[in-house]
């Protein structure tokens, strides 16, 4: 998909484009958008991931911005409003999962909380349009939702500079900038939607014995919780990750020793931690996919860089999830327990007996 200057785009829309719009509301209009949202996978209709990308190319020809983007901000969306469900609450039928208030949407002063008319909307300073073509901004309609985020974003252009930009303008939050543009690369670098594949994060086939320790309290470093699994193995055995995601942060913690951190596209952050090494190849802002080695088992942290062995070989795993404006750790054990049941069924008709998990 080629980049297109707001600006420039807006020009030409108004010196008459006519036959692309007549094209777009064509396509739209052939693949069945309605206010109604998902039609569900029966009689041939398109599943969900299939919805979603057919809208996401429907918003891109609209308004030159690139699919990849308009997914990560319908993704950030969908992560937050089920963080906050009551205060973002999203139509069961919904394909975007993008969250406008009505005052936003319509304007502060706007009398009328519900209204359509765009004209009506923009002297009122709402930020609601018409993305399907009937001449109504309905908050009700998937094109309508993300086609307005995606003209208050492009208000800058369409470079990756100033889409962050315009991320920040209409977020005013650096946390969802940082996302949106980290989901983006994940969308643009696999070309595709479906990135909800898990690992377990050691080899299955490994000696290894874990618990739920979700909650015991740990001494070092001041009285805490521990906010995670230890997953115990011996020192060397590979780690993977468990995800599609981003590597954030890679380094030392003084409690966590060589650690490294990844962000999914449920905006949620795993976090290795105790590693005895990290894999040379791996950077800060790489992309990694479930099962790729990352490190090794080890006992590093608890003091000062290269501490080690204060505490049997483990794995520390743990799980944040992003709400906006602070990220909260949540018991990672049932995911595990689901993760490696998956993976040991995926792989029983081809493993031989002896590389039984010790539990």
């Amino acid at each position: 998909m080629l980049r297109y200057d707001w600006r420039r785009w807006g020009r030409c829309a108004r010196i008459g484009t006519a036959a692309t719009v007549i094209l777009m509301l064509l396509w739209i209009g052939d693949h069945g958008f309605a206010a109604s949202g998902a039609a569900k996978e029966k009689n041939g209709e398109p599943d969900e991931i299939e919805q979603r990308r057919r809208l996401y190319e429907a918003v891109s020809l609209r308004t030159g911005l690139e699919w990849h983007n308009i997914a990560a901000i319908d993704q950030y969306e969908r992560t937050i409003s089920k963080a906050h469900p009551k205060t973002r609450p999203i139509r069961q039928d919904a394909v975007t999962g993008v969250y406008i208030s009505d005052s936003r949407w319509s304007g502060d002063l706007n009398p009328n909380k519900d209204d359509t008319d765009p004209l009506s909307i923009q002297f009122f300073r709402g930020i609601g349009k018409d993305g399907s073509g009937d001449r109504k901004a309905d908050r009700g309609k998937d094109e309508d939702l993300l086609y307005s985020v995606a003209v208050q974003v492009l208000q800058r252009g369409s470079s990756d500079e100033d889409f962050s930009i315009g991320l920040w303008e209409y977020y005013r939050n650096t946390r969802a900038v940082q996302r949106v543009m980290q989901f983006s690369k994940l969308y643009k670098h696999f070309n595709r939607l479906d990135l909800n594949g898990h690992a377990f994060p050691l080899p299955p086939s490994s000696n290894y014995s874990f618990r739920s320790t979700w909650g015991n309290s740990r001494g070092w470093g001041g009285k805490r919780i521990h906010e995670g699994t230890d997953i115990f193995a011996h020192s060397g055995v590979p780690v993977r990750s468990t995800c599609y995601g981003v590597v954030e942060i890679k380094g030392w913690n003084a409690y966590g020793g060589w650690r490294i951190g990844i962000r999914d596209l449920n905006n949620f952050y795993h976090y290795y931690a105790h590693l005895s090494g990290f894999d040379k190849k791996i950077k800060t802002g790489d992309i990694v996919s479930p099962g790729q080695v990352i490190g090794w088992v080890g006992s590093s942290g608890y003091g000062r860089p290269g501490t080690q062995g204060k505490f049997p070989p483990h794995l520390h795993y743990g799980i944040y999830r992003d709400r906006g404006l602070v990220e909260w750790a949540f018991d990672p054990y049932p995911l595990l327990r689901r993760w490696e049941r998956e993976e040991l069924k995926a792989m029983s008709p081809k493993r031989k007996p002896g590389g039984t998990p010790i539990h």
